[in-house]
């Protein structure tokens, strides 16, 4: 009886941790309101990070060590009764092959995200019923997160991640319109999702496989040639340029990419980046002082 009780307890914790993905860490900054000690920010904090960490988001069986890294940062400037006026600060990153270093995969800021929510209210995902734009909102981004970290890895192995995106975009655009629509603007949830996902911009899907797999992954090995490889792949940037000049996805990447681009061929094995340079600095001139740092 005992043994039979162990093996079914088993089985249950085998489920559970069955689609959770996410090592998801939430932080909640409230100074603006000047109300930041209130325990309903605690509290929030709280239910955001289960939600996220502990919602079944796909059918995979992830490893506690598979999980993927993120956070997210929300800052709120104003709170009116339930209604919560703030930003959203949304972090990814994923582990480099035969290395210790992490790579940022998203790093993106939301500056549309406000929602409603009391204290204690429970936060379930419904993928066919819009529940409240928090939800929404939260599970936008796991899915987004959990689709470029699976684009890294395997070439558009985002895609089903990012169509269930659309879902959640699709079902929100019915109840609110802020970051969900074609006319809530050119930064926003929506055009990301649907850039994403166009033909337009099948190239960024090619970059993002060549860039992890076939550069960080492979630099433990043959760090120039990996150089050389991610080099490149950087260049693709000037096809993206060439069709949709100062398109959304290249500025996405390079918010997540400039430091990291900058650090790699700034040291290291040298790697002829005369080229290079000038692309940088033609689809991304706004982080001209990164692209001066690299070395020719």
């Amino acid at each position: 009886m005992i043994r039979s009780l162990v093996v079914f307890c088993a089985c249950l914790l085998a489920v559970a941790v069955q689609g959770q993905e996410l090592n998801c860490s939430v932080v909640i900054n409230a100074e603006q309101t000047g109300q930041s000690n209130r325990q309903v920010f605690r509290t929030l904090k709280t239910e955001l990070t289960e939600f996220m960490n502990n919602t079944t988001w796909t059918d995979l069986n992830v490893k506690q060590q598979e999980k993927i890294d993120c956070s997210l940062v929300i800052i709120v400037s104003n709170i009116d009764s339930d209604y919560f006026t703030a930003s959203l600060q949304v972090q990814s990153s994923r582990p480099v092959f035969n290395s210790t270093y992490t790579t940022p995969i998203l790093n993106f800021n939301d500056k549309q995200f406000n929602f409603r929510y009391t204290e204690f209210q429970p936060l379930n995902y419904n993928p066919n019923v819009f529940d409240s734009n928090l939800i929404s909102v939260l599970a936008f981004y796991a899915y987004t997160i959990i689709g470029l970290d699976a684009a890294s890895y395997q070439l558009n192995g985002g895609e089903p991640y990012f169509q269930e995106a659309t879902r959640i975009v699709n079902t929100a655009q019915q109840q609110v319109t802020e970051g969900w629509s074609p006319q809530s603007g050119t930064q926003t949830r929506f055009r990301l999702n649907n850039d994403l996902l166009s033909p337009n911009f099948r190239t960024f899907s090619d970059i993002m496989y060549a860039y992890h797999r076939n550069g960080l992954d492979y630099m433990a090995d043959n760090p120039r040639e990996a150089k050389q490889g991610i080099a490149a792949t950087l260049e693709l940037f000037n096809q993206m340029y060439a069709s949709r000049p100062n398109n959304f996805l290249t500025r996405v990447f390079f918010d997540t990419k400039a430091e990291e681009v900058s650090k790699m061929f700034s040291s290291g094995p040298q790697v002829n980046v005369s080229n290079l340079i000038s692309v940088l600095n033609k689809v991304a001139p706004t982080k001209s002082t990164f692209w001066q740092q690299i070395k020719l």
